[in-house]
C-alpha cells in the first residue's frame, strides 16, 4: 500500500513537473511587447567617456587611406558629446510596434508593422554591419502605405525587421555557430511564430546572406528574396581577386569594371575591419566597448560610409541618423557580439558566388544594384549565380546602405521585385 502511495506521488510530481516544463517552454515562445528605456545614467557616461577622448595625433596623408581623418570625425563626435539627443532616436523606435521572442536560447527584438491594405505580403528585411534597424526605419512607411508614397494599395507589406542576434537590443549567443545559416532559421521561425504562412525576405551587407541562406534552406512559406549585395562573382574571378592577380582576359566592359572595384578595395585595404573581426573580434572588441570615439571611427571606416559627411550639409544623411546607429551599438554593449559575425565567417566575402553557394537555391531572386555600392555586380554574373533569377535592375542613386540613402527609392524596388510573386501568396 505505501509502495503504491509512493508511486502515486511520484507519477503527481512526474506530472506536475511536467506541466511546469511545458508551460515554461510556452512562454520560451511567448511574444512580448518591448519598449527602448536607456538609464539616463547611461547617457551621462556616455558623455563623460566622450569628453575624456584621448585624441591622436593628424594622419599624414590628405585622404583616408590611413583611416577616418582626424578633422571629420572630431566634429561629429563634439556634437555627439554636447548636441546630440538620444531621447529622440528612442522615440523614433518607441512609435512603431516592438517585441521580444526567444528563439534557439536567445532573445529576438523585433519591429513588426502591419498594413493597413488587405491582403499585405509579409516581408521580413534583414539589417548588416556596422547597421541595425536603424537603416531601415525610414521604409516602413512606404512599404505598409504605398498609397501615400506614390504607389499601389496591391503592393502594401507586412514588414518584420528584427534586430540579429547579438546585435542592438536582442540577445547576444553564448557559443558559437551562430552564422548566417543559424539566422535564416531563426527568421523563419519568427514568420511562423508570427502566423505567417506566405511571405518574401529582403537584404543587403549581412542580410544579403541571410537571406539567401532563407532561400537556401526554403523553408515552408518563403516565395523569394531580394537583395542588394549579391554574390554573384563567379568562382573563377574569385580565384584570381584573391591571390591580387590581374583581370582575366574575355570580360564585358561591366565585368571588367566589377573586377577592378573588387581588385582595388582589395589592395586599398577596404575590408581590413572585416579581417579584424574576422580573425580577432575579441580583441577589437576591447577597445571598441571602452571608448565611444573608437566605436565611431572603428564603424565608420566601413566602406559604405565612405562618402558620407556626417555633417549637416547631406539632407539625406544627417549627424542625427547616423549618431542613432552608433549611439545604440555603445548603449547596448554589442560592439563585440556584433563583431563575432564575421568571425563565424571566417572572414570570407559574401560576394563570392562559391561562399554563398548560390546554385542551391531554387526559389525566386531579385536583385537591385544601386551605383554607390562598393562594387556593381554585372547582370552577366549574376544570371549565372542564380538560377531563378527573376528581376534585375540597375538604378540611379543610392549606395551600400540603400534603404537608409534612398528609401523611397529602395520601397519602390521591393513592390517591383516581389510584385510577380504576389499572385503565389
Amino acid at each position: 500500500m505505501k509502495l503504491h502511495k509512493l508511486a502515486t506521488v511520484l507519477a503527481f510530481g512526474l506530472c506536475f513537473f511536467s506541466a511546469l516544463a511545458n508551460a515554461s517552454a510556452a512562454e520560451d515562445r511567448s511574444i512580448r511587447p518591448f519598449t527602448v528605456s536607456i538609464p539616463q545614467a547611461a547617457l551621462e557616461d556616455l558623455r563623460r567617456r566622450i569628453a575624456e577622448t584621448r585624441w591622436p595625433d593628424r594622419e599624414t596623408v590628405d585622404d583616408q587611406s590611413q583611416g577616418i581623418q582626424l578633422a571629420k570625425l572630431k566634429p561629429l563626435v563634439k556634437y555627439w558629446g554636447t548636441g546630440y539627443d538620444w531621447r529622440k532616436a528612442e522615440a523614433k523606435l518607441n512609435t512603431l510596434p516592438q517585441f521580444m521572442t526567444t528563439i534557439d536560447g536567445v532573445e529576438t527584438h523585433f519591429i513588426h508593422v502591419r498594413s493597413k491594405h488587405p491582403n499585405a505580403l509579409p516581408l521580413i528585411m534583414t539589417h548588416g554591419w556596422p547597421g541595425s534597424v536603424f537603416e531601415l526605419l525610414k521604409t516602413v512607411g512606404p512599404l505598409t502605405d504605398p498609397t501615400a508614397h506614390g504607389g499601389r494599395a496591391e503592393d502594401a507589406f507586412d514588414l518584420v525587421l528584427p534586430s540579429m542576434p547579438g546585435y542592438g537590443f536582442s540577445g547576444k549567443p553564448t557559443e558559437t555557430g551562430w552564422g548566417p545559416d543559424r539566422i535564416a532559421q531563426t527568421w523563419a521561425e519568427l514568420m511562423k511564430r508570427l502566423g505567417y504562412t506566405r511571405y518574401v525576405a529582403q537584404g543587403g551587407d549581412w542580410g544579403s546572406p541571410v537571406s539567401s541562406a532563407m532561400a537556401r534552406q526554403a523553408p515552408t512559406g518563403l516565395l523569394g528574396i531580394h537583395i542588394n549585395l549579391p554574390a554573384v562573382v563567379p568562382p573563377e574571378i574569385a580565384a584570381v581577386l584573391a591571390v591580387g592577380g590581374p583581370a582575366p582576359t574575355g570580360l564585358t566592359d561591366k565585368e571588367r569594371a566589377a573586377f577592378d572595384a573588387l581588385s582595388a578595395a582589395a589592395k586599398m585595404g577596404n575590408r581590413s575591419y572585416a579581417t579584424m573581426m574576422g580573425t580577432r573580434p575579441q580583441t577589437i572588441g576591447y577597445a571598441i566597448n571602452d571608448s565611444p570615439t573608437g566605436l565611431a571611427a572603428w564603424m565608420l571606416g566601413h566602406p559604405g560610409f565612405s562618402r558620407w559627411t556626417y555633417d549637416n550639409s547631406d539632407p539625406e544623411k544627417s549627424p542625427d541618423e547616423v549618431l542613432d546607429d552608433i549611439t545604440q551599438y555603445w548603449l547596448s554593449n554589442s560592439a563585440t557580439s556584433a563583431g563575432r559575425l564575421y568571425w563565424e565567417y571566417g572572414g570570407r566575402s559574401v560576394v563570392f558566388a562559391a561562399v554563398e553557394r548560390t546554385l542551391e537555391i531554387a526559389l525566386p531572386v531579385a536583385i537591385t544594384v544601386f551605383p554607390e555600392e562598393t562594387y556593381l555586380a554585372p547582370e552577366t554574373w549574376a544570371r549565372r549565380a542564380y538560377p531563378n533569377l527573376i528581376y534585375f535592375h540597375e538604378v540611379d542613386k543610392g549606395g551600400h546602405f540603400a534603404a537608409w540613402e534612398q528609401p523611397e527609392l529602395f520601397s519602390a524596388e521591393l513592390r517591383a521585385a516581389f510584385r510577380p510573386l504576389r499572385q503565389d501568396f
